[in-house]
């Protein structure tokens, strides 16, 4: 099977409802990381991660003035937007039309507290504090509410509000200078999103079991998903950052470094807990060498104005495409074809070279346009290597397909789910554990 670029991008909005599997039973189901249930979920991943990344972004460029800073608002404003489609779907016009209102409008206390710490302003921030608590009140019952409880409101208010700490903690150690602080946070407050869509996810197939035709949003391939989302939309979003500060002189910019590279390492340790140290090594070659190393080279060289050197580092950056691409193909048997995978990674190259590019060309409304593409695609392979991996290894994913009464998500009902999604993960990277020793026996016998 071919797997187009069209196809890897995933479908947002109300098509995430249309039947796809109608005239087969749950029984009969095969496990798969594609089902009603999981695209809800993955849809729900990338929004609200997006919104994490944009609301970070939208508060450092505002505080240092920088010259994009309006931009990485709208951006931030304009992700609200596209969530109302998605609502509307399920909760119908009025429910979305609420949901945009509160959700929307606490995008401005962002502004409002970036404006109240410059001016060194308490009374200015403690009224934004009470706007704060506000939103997570009024948004924890509207989501109770709008699931009939099946997102407990205690459970709601819980999430919103380490949301909002996470954000304001980021953006707090940053002005204050510790960037090792805001760079440990940034990753916590990333991960978080992932949690709030799987409760609200399986909150919401909980509540209406038939609209998902009673797929599950909590089983391990949708996990294994999800898991594959967190990771490959945090590398591009840490990529992007890490070129323009590394352009700008940035003085966080190592500890940007410092998120890229426990981001690999996170990689690196699924494959190495089935490869061992050998595997692990093999696996950070591909990653690291051509790719993170290449992106720094690419910006060095605008530095520079080194248009060979920028050459140089497209080349070994769409050779990393290739290798890559090559390398999932041949890990998941060809259930992820090394073609598709190839114009999968070389698509998500080429809009983090673009992201930069319009940057530093001064094209900001261009480059969060493109940050934003790249970033979605990112969930599109998420989607298409998670498929691949469970299909591979049907057994290693078979789960029950039918909701339960109450979410399981640890954030209010007890998850029925136990594996850790990491360590699901690393069971299910069994697959590229074969493909490694293959490579590392090969090696040796043509050494």
């Amino acid at each position: 099977m071919r797997l187009s670029k069209k196809f890897i991008i995933p479908v947002l909005g109300a098509s995430l409802l249309m039947p796809t599997m109608a005239n087969v039973s749950a029984a009969e189901m095969k496990p798969t990381a594609v089902t009603p249930a999981a695209d809800l979920r993955a849809d729900l991943d990338y929004l609200l991660s997006e919104h994490f990344t944009l609301a970070v972004a939208a508060m450092t460029t505002a505080y240092e003035g920088s010259k994009d800073a309006d931009e990485a608002f709208k951006a931030l404003d304009q992700n609200a937007v596209d969530m109302e489609p998605a609502i509307a779907s399920i909760y119908g016009e009025k429910g979305a039309a609420e949901f945009e209102r509160i959700f929307r409008e606490h995008n401005n206390y962002t502004d409002d507290f970036v404006k109240a710490t410059k001016d060194n302003d308490e009374a200015a921030m403690a009224e934004v504090d009470k706007e704060v608590e506000q939103f997570v009140n009024e948004f924890a019952k509207f989501l109770s509410t709008a699931t009939e409880g099946k997102l407990p409101e205690a459970a709601a208010k819980e999430a919103l509000r380490m949301h909002e700490e996470q954000v304001k903690e980021t953006f707090e150690d940053y002005v204050e200078g510790d960037y090792e602080g805001a760079a440990k946070t940034y990753r916590e407050g990333f991960q978080h999103m992932f949690d709030i869509s799987k409760a609200l996810s399986t909150s919401i197939v909980t509540q209406m079991p038939d609209k998902f035709e009673n797929s599950k949003a909590d089983t391990p391939a949708a996990d294994l998903r999800s898991t594959l989302n967190s990771l490959t939309a945090e590398h591009f979003a840490l990529a992007t950052m890490g070129m323009q500060k590394g352009f700008e002189g940035a003085k966080d910019y190592d500890y940007i470094g410092w998120s890229e590279n426990v981001n690999t390492a996170d990689f690196k340790a699924a494959i190495g807990s089935v490869y061992g140290d050998e595997g692990a090594a093999q696996f950070e070659k591909i990653w690291q060498g051509d790719h993170i190393n290449a992106q720094a080279e690419f910006v060095s060289a605008q530095i520079k104005d080194d248009k060979a050197g920028e050459q140089a580092a497209k080349d070994k950056l769409h050779k990393f495409a290739q290798e890559f691409g090559t390398f999932l193909g041949s890990a998941t048997g060809e259930n992820l074809p090394t073609k598709a995978a190839q114009e999968a990674v070389k698509a998500h190259e080429d809009t983090v070279i673009k992201t930069f590019e319009q940057y530093v060309a001064g094209d900001y409304a261009g480059s969060y346009d493109t940050y934003r593409e790249g970033y979605k695609l990112m969930f599109g392979v998420g989607q298409a290597l998670g498929d691949a991996i469970v299909k591979q290894n049907p057994d290693k994913f078979a789960g029950t397909a039918m909701p339960s009464d109450m979410p399981k998500t640890g954030m209010g009902g007890a998850s029925e789910q136990t594996t850790n999604p990491l360590t699901v993960i690393w069971t299910a990277l069994g697959s590229l554990a074969a493909l490694m020793a293959v490579v590392v026996v090969r090696k040796r016998k043509l050494s």
